[in-house]
C-alpha cells in the first residue's frame, strides 16, 4: 500500500547543518522528514517557487533529457527507510514499457516536482518513521529553531 505525499516545506536544520524536505498526506496525518544535500534542496527550492534558472540544473536537464525523448515520469515513490536513510524509485513511461529507477529521494522529488509527477510513500516507510518517532520531534520543533533556506 502506498499513500499520496505533498512537499509541504523545506527547512534548514542548524543543528545537522542540512536541509529538510517536508513530506505530508493529503489528510495532514503522515509526514516523512527527509534530509537532503544543499545542491538538491536548492533544487527543490527553485521548482517550489517555480523559479526558472538562467542555465539549466541537473534535474532540469533530467527532465529536458526525458522530454525529448518522450518519456513520462509517472511517479515517485519512498520505497524503504533502513539506518535513517530514505530509498526511491522513479517510475517512468517509455513507449509501451514502464520502468522503474532507483534514485535518491531528494533527486526523485525534485524531478517529481518539475514533471507535475505524484509522490507516494509506502507503508512500511511511514511505519518505520513513526516507529523512530521523527515526526514527533518535528512536530514540537518552532518556526525559529529552524534557518532560512539560501537558495
Amino acid at each position: 500500500m502506498i499513500t499520496q505525499m505533498q512537499v509541504k516545506g523545506l527547512m534548514f536544520d542548524p543543528y545537522n547543518n542540512a536541509y529538510i524536505v517536508i513530506l505530508r498526506d493529503d489528510d495532514q496525518v503522515e509526514m516523512l522528514p527527509i534530509w537532503v544535500g544543499k545542491a538538491e534542496a536548492s533544487s527543490i527550492s527553485l521548482a517550489l517557487e517555480k523559479v526558472a534558472p538562467p542555465r539549466p540544473m541537473t534535474h532540469d536537464f533530467m527532465k529536458s533529457y526525458l522530454d525529448a525523448f518522450d518519456a513520462k515520469v509517472i511517479s515517485v515513490v519512498i520505497t524503504d527507510l533502513n539506518e535513517n536513510t530514505y530509498f526511491s524509485k522513479i517510475h517512468l513511461m517509455y513507449g509501451d514499457s514502464e520502468y522503474a529507477v532507483d534514485s535518491r529521494p531528494s533527486d526523485a522529488i525534485a524531478l517529481a516536482l518539475r514533471t507535475e509527477a505524484p509522490i507516494f510513500a509506502s507503508e512500511s516507510v511511514i511505519r518505520k518513521q513513526n516507529s523512530e518517532e521523527l515526526g514527533q520531534w518535528l512536530e514540537n520543533l518552532k518556526p525559529e529553531d529552524f534557518g532560512k533556506l539560501d537558495s
